[in-house]
């Protein structure tokens, strides 16, 4: 199964003390499946979330959305002492590029096996 099928949500499973394998979506946790196997349970999680879609629809509400699939929101601040605040504004004058590049390269290349 594909991410999409899930729309982006997260999927979190386990084996529980029933010898089931549980699987939700990590930001809908009521959205849940059991089943005696990863692949079962997944599929199980599938049927559950579309279900789930349908009563939204039917209840005239809206789908809730992954936070992976929102938009750009605003600025992103994070507070850090001076001594990394001024050794990151030199790192980045040297390279010739803003603080803010030279921080959005640095998360990006952090987290780049992430996305991989």
């Amino acid at each position: 199964m594909t991410k999409d099928v899930f729309d982006g949500f997260t999927i979190n499973m386990f084996f529980d003390e029933d010898n089931d394998y549980l699987a939700h979506l990590v930001e809908l946790p009521n959205v849940s499946a059991f089943g005696p196997t990863p692949a079962e349970a997944l599929a199980e999680l599938k049927t559950a979330w579309e279900l789930m879609k349908e009563c939204y629809q039917m209840d005239g509400e809206p789908i809730p959305k992954a936070p992976s699939r929102n938009g750009y929101e605003g600025p992103f601040n994070v507070p850090v002492d001076a001594q990394l605040y001024h050794t990151l504004t030199d790192e980045a004058a040297k390279a010739g590029i803003s603080l803010y590049t030279l921080v959005t390269q640095r998360l990006s290349k952090a987290t780049e096996s992430n996305y991989a």
